[in-house]
Parts: structure tokens; C-alpha cells; sequence
């Protein structure tokens, strides 16, 4: 009896390694095909990268409309500029789209920025900002900014992309300013460990602020001139979009700090800070001349899902052990972020 409840229990054990083994085959067998339609949808995809979501307009409508019917363009920048979802090709993206398909024809007439953001890439930040300048210019259309949260650093830099810039009531506005960092030094930490290093490089400067080495006078000199470049960039650009804030005052008394939606007002870094989400649509369809009477919508555009894409790199990932992991290392900084050049708001830094 005893010999028969071993044997049922070595059955089952064997039946059951036998089922994992013919799961994990049929599996591994998959991967290489669904890599391979993978590659071949991404090849054969069609160019547009979005599909036209339809927001609700002031009276709460919702429905697709006929394709001559005049349109509002939203563009959120919600997050921190230059990851995920917020990299500038992603807004050239948006942009070029709405220009096409069932947005053809010219039926952008507006563009709504919204904008809850700390911001972030120096880089990402001024490429939005020329890509929203030149499609202002190129289709004559109004571009108006609306505020609902933290419009801060690169988020202030594209807000003054537009024409005209509001907030609701308890928005913070502001952070005009640009860093690098934190630039650690472990030397003298690793000589008490009896721990040294040795760095291989050519070239004068190469190894300046390694933090393995002893730093000498003048070996941040490059990056401070990087550092006042950028800041005088975004300088100018506030002062020549905002000019009621001042080149001096910016500089001399307002520097870095973030503001109330009151004192953003006041000081001219927004030009309403008492005003719904409602209020900034009805101003922004005003200044394109549509008509609140007749039929318009109001879209963004959204990434389009391709599972077929999205299995593929996993599977690939998978396979070669490539696991991404994210690192926060900060309030809002993360180690998504590969511009060593930030236009952002960090409290506490």
C-alpha cells in the first residue's frame, strides 16, 4: 500500500514536470515568431504613430464630427520632459499628425498646451519649444497655454511657446533656471578604505570631476560654461515671450523661485491665474474665430498600442537578460532622464 502511494506521488510529480517542460518548450518555440512579426510590424506599420481622441468641448460633446468641422488641438505635457511619452520626437510626432488623416485639410485651427509639469531634458524642453514656435507660424493658428498644477523649469520654457498663458487658481509657476548634478567626489573615502583606482583615457580634461581622482582647481570650468550657455537661453527666451517680467528682474530678482498663480500673474509669467479649464477653452476657440455655435471638436492624439511590438521586445529582452529597471532620484528626477542638462524644478536640491 505504501509502495502504491509512492509510486501515484512519482506519477503525479512526473506528469506534472512533463506538463512545465511542454509549456516552456511551446513557449520558447513562439518567441522567435512573434519577434519576427514584431520586425515586420514595425517595418510594414503605417507612419502615423497616433490615433485622434476626441475630448469633450465646452458643452460636454463627445462625438466624431464630420471631417470639414473645425478642431482644437490639445497637447498635454504632463510629467517630466524628456522620458517616456514626453520626448521631443514624440511631440514632432503629434504635430506632423494633425496635419493628416482625419485632422487633413487644415482642420487644426488652435492649439491648447496643458500643462502639469516640473520639467526636465534641457534638451527635449527647447525642441518642443521650436517645434510648437514653428507650427504656430507655419499654420497661423492661435496657441494658447493652460496651467492645472506645476508649470515649472522646461515646462515654463514651452509655455512660452504660445501666445497666452493662464492657470487655475492654485497652480505654482516658475523655477527659470538650469543645473547639472549632483558631481560626487569618493576619493577620500576610498584612500581611508585602502581602495585606489586607476583611470585610461587621452585627451586634456578627459577625466575632469571623475569622482575616483583628486579634483583640481578650474576642472569644472567646461560645465560651468555649459551650465550659464543654457541659462542664458532660457533667460532670453522667458524675457522675449514674457516681457513684462524683464530681463533684470528674472535674473537679479526672481531667479529660480516657483510662484503662486497670483504672484506668476503679477510678476508676468502667466497672463491669468484665476481661471478654469473651461474659461481657457472658450478664450482659446475666441482667438481662432470658431464658432461656439456650430460644431468643433476638441482631440489630442494618442499613442497607438502595438502588442505585436511591444511582445517582441519583451521576448527579446527576455532572452538576452536586457531587463530596464527605473531608479527615482528625486522628487521627480528619475534614471529615465539622460540629459545631463536639466531644466528642472527638484525641490529640496
Amino acid at each position: 500500500m505504501e509502495y502504491m502511494h509512492e509510486s501515484i506521488f512519482k506519477s503525479a510529480l512526473r506528469a506534472f514536470f512533463k506538463t512545465v517542460f511542454i509549456i516552456f518548450g511551446v513557449f520558447a518555440a513562439f518567441i522567435p515568431i512573434i519577434i519576427s512579426l514584431g520586425a515586420i510590424s514595425e517595418n510594414s506599420a503605417e507612419l502615423d504613430k497616433h490615433t485622434v481622441e476626441i475630448l469633450p468641448d465646452l458643452d460636454g460633446n463627445q462625438k466624431y464630427l464630420p471631417i470639414n468641422t473645425p478642431a482644437v488641438l490639445r497637447i498635454d505635457i504632463h510629467g517630466v520632459i524628456g522620458v517616456k511619452g514626453l520626448y521631443a520626437k514624440d511631440i514632432r510626432s503629434q504635430l506632423i499628425e494633425s496635419r493628416r488623416g482625419l485632422l487633413k485639410d487644415d482642420r487644426v485651427k488652435a492649439v491648447l498646451l496643458h500643462i502639469q509639469s516640473p520639467g526636465g531634458s534641457t534638451n527635449d524642453s527647447d525642441i518642443i519649444y521650436q517645434l510648437i514656435k514653428d507650427y504656430k507660424e507655419k499654420y497661423n493658428v492661435p496657441v494658447y497655454t493652460y496651467v492645472e498644477g506645476l508649470c515649472a523649469s522646461g515646462g515654463m520654457y514651452i509655455a512660452c511657446s504660445s501666445d497666452y498663458i493662464m492657470s487655475n487658481p492654485v497652480s505654482i509657476i516658475g523655477s527659470v533656471g538650469v543645473y547639472s548634478g549632483p558631481h560626487m567626489n569618493v576619493k577620500d573615502g576610498l584612500d581611508k578604505l585602502g581602495i585606489s583606482s586607476l583611470i585610461v583615457s587621452k585627451g586634456k580634461g578627459k577625466t575632469n570631476l571623475s569622482p575616483f581622482q583628486k579634483w583640481e582647481p578650474g576642472e569644472e570650468k567646461s560645465l560651468t560654461n555649459i551650465i550659464e550657455y543654457l541659462y542664458g537661453r532660457f533667460v532670453d527666451i522667458v524675457a522675449t515671450n514674457r516681457p513684462k517680467i524683464g530681463k533684470d528682474k528674472l535674473i537679479n530678482d526672481y531667479g529660480a523661485n516657483i510662484f503662486d498663480a497670483k504672484a506668476a500673474q503679477q510678476n508676468g509669467y502667466i497672463d491669468e491665474g484665476n481661471i478654469t479649464y473651461e474659461q481657457a477653452l472658450k478664450k482659446l476657440l475666441q482667438a481662432a474665430n470658431i464658432d461656439t455655435s456650430k460644431p468643433y471638436q476638441v482631440v489630442r492624439m494618442e499613442p497607438k498600442q502595438d502588442w505585436l511590438k511591444y511582445l517582441s521586445d519583451s521576448s527579446a529582452n527576455l532572452l538576452s537578460g536586457n531587463v530596464k529597471h527605473t531608479l527615482q532620484l528625486g522628487s521627480y528626477e528619475t534614471s529615465e532622464l539622460k540629459d545631463p542638462f536639466l531644466y528642472l524644478y527638484q525641490p529640496g536640491r
